[in-house]
């Protein structure tokens, strides 16, 4: 099983990703072992999707980065 997550910092910023592991992922970004996010304080699961391979995680997550997948996020997440 793979997750398509995004996560929101305390100070409002986003970051989306995949992984197999959703638990393990996001302690790493609140410990500093995620050099893009160590920086940003603590950080919230606000979305995730779960997808049987690889591939359509990859996909979704590619979608979700878009202007249109993160419009489409902005409308569920109602930022």
């Amino acid at each position: 099983m793979f997750t398509v997550y995004m996560i929101r910092s305390e100070e409002g910023k986003q970051y989306i990703g995949d992984t197999s592991d959703i638990h393990r992922r996001l302690a790493e970004h609140n410990t500093g072992l995620c050099k893009t996010t160590k920086v940003c304080g603590e950080w919230k699961l606000v979305y995730k999707e779960e997808f049987a391979t690889r591939g359509e995680a990859m996909k979704r997550e590619k979608w979700l980065k878009s202007g249109v997948g993160r419009a489409y996020l902005k409308q569920v997440l109602n930022f």
